[in-house]
């Protein structure tokens, strides 16, 4: 597909890889509207594409909160009138705790957040982009961490998610794709958490010694593979996965 005028959702664009995603975008000529819960830090990312000449816009959102959703989506056909790509990056790993000692609560937050917000996400746009019959829809992977049932249990799910709806729109003959994404170990906020809490050093001392020894990917990466496989995306691809290196994208 071409990325150049194309209409771009990215969730959790305030920082980190969702950033990154959406200046990488925008520098290849599309119209991203920048959307998570944080004003400010989207402010900072929509003025980072505008002083580079780009086009975008920041709309607000809790994506755990359909009528938040729906007013992202009503905000995006208002300024740009249709949406080609969706990236569902927005994600929760705030739950580090064995499962015997762990918060549900707290736990049930980093399932919404991965599972739920990209489920509301996929389920306003998919209907506009069955009745154009093209479009693009992209699901953030995740580890399994030991110490992070909460965050691995929504991504697991996620990439169900992803699996059966390829199925579905391949049973509807539509030319609609879903992917995900693989980054890898990335230093961003979450895994700065996992770094620097007792609980995250305890159940993930992984991450830690990864970032203070460098062995860590870069937001940029993700966000450079993502344009690749959408200049070479086609229907019979959708479902795959593909990551930094594009090495599992066929």
């Amino acid at each position: 597909m071409r990325v150049t005028g194309a209409t771009v959702i990215i969730t959790g664009a305030g920082s980190g890889i969702g950033r990154a995603l959406a200046v990488e975008f925008a520098a290849n000529g599309a119209k991203v509207v920048c959307t998570g819960r944080r004003t400010e830090r989207l402010e900072q990312t929509v003025d980072l594409i505008r002083n580079d000449g780009g086009t975008a816009l920041a709309v607000s959102a809790d994506v755990t909160e359909r009528n938040q959703v729906e007013n992202l989506v009503t905000k995006t056909l208002e300024a740009f009138e249709r949406v080609d790509v969706v990236f569902n990056n927005a994600g929760r790993f705030n739950c580090i705790a064995g499962v015997h000692e762990l918060d549900p609560a707290d736990w049930w937050q980093d399932v919404k957040v991965n599972l739920l917000g990209a489920l509301l996400v996929i389920r306003q746009v998919l209907p506009l982009m069955i009745q154009r019959d093209q479009g693009v829809i992209i699901n953030m992977n995740g580890g399994r961490p030991v110490g992070g049932t909460g965050y691995a249990c929504g991504k697991a799910g996620l990439m169900e998610l992803t699996e059966i709806l390829a199925k579905e729109l391949k049973m509807l003959k539509s030319n609609v794709i879903v992917l995900s994404a693989g980054p890898g170990l990335v230093r961003t906020e979450m895994t700065e958490l996992q770094a620097n809490t007792e609980a995250g050093r305890k159940w993930i001392p992984s991450t830690k010694e990864c970032l203070e020894s460098g062995n860590v990917g870069k937001p940029e990466e993700i966000a450079k593979a993502t344009i690749k496989a959408l200049l070479r995306v086609k229907p019979q691809h959708s479902g795959q996965y593909f990551g930094p290196d594009f090495s599992s994208f066929q």
